[in-house]
C-alpha cells in the first residue's frame, strides 16, 4: 500500500505533554495505521474491510491524550454538547476510503444513539496525508464550517463515488454548493486563506504528534482506536468511557460532600 505523503510544515516528532512523551499509539494500533490507508491499486477502497488491529476497549487509556478534547462551544467542526462525558476525536482525510466507510456506515448511527442523548461529542480533526487534493478538501471543510455547513460538506465529500471525482479547487467549490454554503465567494477566499491553512496544520500536527501515520485515527476519552473498525468497537469504547465518567463524577461528588462536612 502507498506511503502517505506527509506535510512538510513543522515537526513530526511526538508531542510532549508535561513529562509524558506521547507515542501511546504504538501499543494500541497506531503503529499499524498504514494497514488502513487506501490502496491506490484498488478500484473501490471504500468497501474494503477494516484492518485487523488492536482496538480492545478495555486496553489502556492515556489521560494526556484525553486532554486533546477541545470542548469549545464555538467549534464549527464538532457535534454534540461541549460538556458531554465522552469525546471522540476523529483524525481523517477526505481521500481516505476507510474514512468514508466510517462516515457513511458508522458515524451517523453513533450520532443518533449517543450524540443526540448528550453522551457523546465528536470533534473532527483534518488530517490530510495524501497530497494536494487532500489539503484542498481539508481547507474546504474548514471553510464550509465558517458558514456552519461543515457536516453537510463532510457528507457530500464522503458520499459514494465522491472521492473518485477528486478534490481539485473546482470540485471542492461544487461540493460546497452541494452542501448549501451560501456565500461561495467567501468560501473560495477562506479556502485559500491563512486561517484555513493554519487550522488544518494545527490538526495535522496534533495527529502526527500522537504518533498517527495514517487514517482514520480515533481517540475516545484518551483511548486510541485504529481504523474503520466495526460499530461494536466504538459502541463498547463509548459505553465504557461513559460509565467511567459517571463513576468519576460520583466519586468527585462524594469527596466534595465529605470535604464540606469536615469544614
Amino acid at each position: 500500500m502507498p506511503t502517505p505523503k506527509k506535510s512538510t510544515s513543522g515537526s513530526k516528532k511526538p508531542l510532549v505533554y508535561g513529562a509524558v512523551i506521547v507515542v501511546a499509539a504504538g501499543l494500541l494500533g497506531f503503529a499499524s495505521y498504514k494497514a488502513t490507508a487506501p490502496d491506490s491499486s484498488s478500484t473501490d477502497t471504500s468497501t474494503a474491510p477494516a484492518a485487523e488491529v488492536s482496538a480492545d476497549p478495555q486496553a489502556g487509556i492515556y489521560p494526556e491524550l484525553a486532554k486533546l478534547a477541545r470542548r469549545d462551544t464555538g467549534d464549527k467542526l464538532a457535534v454534540g454538547r461541549a460538556d458531554a462525558p465522552v469525546v471522540l476525536i476523529e483524525y481523517a482525510d477526505f481521500k481516505c476510503g476507510y474514512c468514508g466507510k466510517f462516515a457513511r456506515d458508522t458515524e451517523p448511527e453513533l450520532i443518533k444513539e449517543y450524540v443526540e442523548d448528550g453522551t457523546l461529542r465528536i470533534e473532527w480533526r483534518n488530517f490530510p496525508i495524501f497530497g494536494e487534493e487532500s489539503e484542498n478538501a481539508a481547507r474546504g471543510a474548514w471553510a464550509a464550517g465558517q458558514q456552519d455547513r461543515f457536516w453537510e460538506f463532510h457528507a457530500a465529500a464522503y458520499a459514494e463515488g465522491a472521492k473518485e471525482k477528486g478534490f481539485g479547487k473546482d470540485r471542492v467549490k461544487a461540493l460546497a454548493q452541494e452542501a448549501g454554503v451560501k456565500d461561495l465567494a467567501r468560501f473560495m477566499k477562506d479556502l485559500d486563506g491563512e486561517a484555513a491553512r493554519a487550522a488544518v496544520a494545527e490538526d495535522q500536527e496534533q495527529a502526527y504528534g500522537i504518533g498517527a501515520t495514517s487514517t482514520p485515527s480515533f481517540l475516545i476519552n484518551g483511548r486510541p482506536i485504529a481504523g474503520a473498525q466495526p460499530k461494536e468497537t466504538f459502541t463498547r469504547a463509548i459505553e465504557t468511557a461513559a460509565e467511567q465518567a459517571k463513576t468519576a463524577a460520583g466519586a468527585g461528588a462524594i469527596e466534595g460532600t465529605a470535604e464540606g462536612s469536615a469544614k
